[in-house]
């Protein structure tokens, strides 16, 4: 029953560009999700289904989980009845690999999360609110958080800020700098609602340059370019093999500069091997 895409199976949640979020409607949307090139998917019992489906979608989630699938959930904001119920239905699921909390605004609801599901499992803190991104670096530290993630439209609606890079700038800033500070990988942002690619690379390049490293996918299609634009470009690879090349022949650099250079081609070249870039 479980089908997934084996490059995007072996990566390690960590460096997860794509969370695609998927409504378990039916059976068969959980399996296309799985399917697709998104790094990590993400069956979501909160706002990808209405009030009067989420008991159908829940039992269909943790029936997929314990059937062979495993994926990430998006559960309901802590404390309501639903988180509650999506507590249970999902303690001691056989393919749940983490679980993605609505609505966080305190680490409290992290670690209380994390008490109500078996020991270990991961929370991706996802932020909606002003309260939430104020209390950043308070998630960031508290027991349980795995990554950070920004929802766009609920904090924009809570704020009333626009929908421009500008606008946005300072909740990025705060979920990257938090991030850091609880020593996280890097947050994953919003998702974009266009299917034009100019409009998702344009989108794509604010993340990265913002400092974050993942992002909300809506619609499988959109993952394999979002992946790409989330990865290191072939310029970039190129820089890093030659530069990793003349150290490794002992021709490196003698001025300040150089160790910075060549911990970032380390990194790029780890980035490219974990993305299947390096020997493409």
């Amino acid at each position: 029953m479980g089908i997934r895409n084996e490059r995007a199976a072996n990566l390690p949640a960590k460096l997860s560009r794509s969370w695609l979020l998927a409504p378990p409607h039916d059976e068969q949307t959980l399996l296309d999700a799985l399917a697709s090139e998104a790094d990590s998917v993400v069956f979501d019992i909160e706002d990808g289904i209405p009030d009067e489906g989420k008991d159908a979608a829940r039992a269909l989630a943790a029936e997929a989980l314990n059937n062979g699938m495993s994926a990430w959930v998006r559960i309901n904001p802590a404390g309501s009845e639903l988180w509650h119920r999506d507590l249970d239905a999902l303690r001691g699921a056989e393919g749940l690999r983490g679980v993605m909390l609505a609505k966080t605004e305190t680490a409290e609801q992290v670690a209380l999360t994390g008490q109500g599901l078996n020991p270990g499992t991961p929370v991706v803190a996802l932020l909606e609110s002003g309260l939430g991104v104020e209390n950043a670096p308070f998630i960031a530290k508290a027991p349980g958080t795995f990554r950070l993630a920004f929802g766009v439209g609920d904090f924009r609606r809570d704020t009333g800020a626009g929908n421009t890079a500008l606008a946005l700038a300072y909740a990025r800033s705060r979920l990257v700098v938090a991030s850091r500070v609880g020593e996280l990988p890097g947050p994953i942002d919003g998702p974009v609602l266009s299917d034009d690619p100019a409009v998702i690379m344009a989108a794509c390049q604010t993340t990265a340059e913002m400092g974050m490293t993942g992002k909300l996918v809506l619609k499988p299609q959109q993952t394999a370019q979002i992946n790409e634009h989330l990865a290191p470009t072939q310029s970039e690879i190129a820089w890093a093999r030659d530069l990793l090349d003349k150290d490794a022949q002992g021709d490196g650099g003698a001025d300040g500069s150089y160790l910075p250079r060549l911990s970032r081609a380390k990194k790029i070249s780890r980035l490219a091997a974990s993305f299947g870039l390096w020997n493409s």
